[in-house]
């Protein structure tokens, strides 16, 4: 599983034009899952995101996690982020999950956030989606259940 988080001041995202889910300040987490991840991923990712300290203490420092600000998430699927590109010009997507299984671990982790008790947002899964943000930092973190 990977997760690409982007620390925001605000999130949207939007299906056909109408927006489906907004935060402000907090994470807009994009996460794509990959052939054989399981259950067992979801709960170190979602507390990495949840603990991880990348938010800014009252010196600036980057010392305050999600739950110390009472953050909002905003959590979108992208299979995208197991793109292959290393041969041709084309990716490839050959080791991302098939979609049926990847939609419940996507609705498991937006599950897992939720008992946070933090405002989570959601886009829509297997859809074509418009994401607005301002990045805050611009601070860009990229998780790997691989690396963890």
């Amino acid at each position: 599983m990977r997760v690409l988080l982007q620390r925001v001041s605000r999130a949207s995202v939007a299906v056909d034009g109408n927006i489906v889910g907004a935060i402000n300040r907090g994470l807009l987490v994009l996460c794509g899952f990959k052939k054989n991840d399981d259950e067992s991923s979801l709960y170190k990712i979602a507390d990495k995101c949840l603990n991880l300290r990348i938010f800014e203490d009252a010196e600036g420092k980057m010392n305050r996690s999600l739950l110390d600000i009472n953050g909002e998430l905003l959590v979108v699927s992208q299979f995208t982020l197991y793109a292959n590109c290393r041969k041709g010009r084309r990716p490839s997507f050959d080791i991302s999950m098939p979609p049926e299984s990847a939609e419940a671990l996507y609705e498991n982790l937006l599950t897992l956030f939720e008992q946070s008790g933090l405002k989570v947002a959601r886009g829509r899964f297997g859809v074509k989606m418009a994401i607005e943000l301002t990045n805050d930092g611009p601070v860009t973190v990229l998780l790997d259940n691989d690396e963890l």
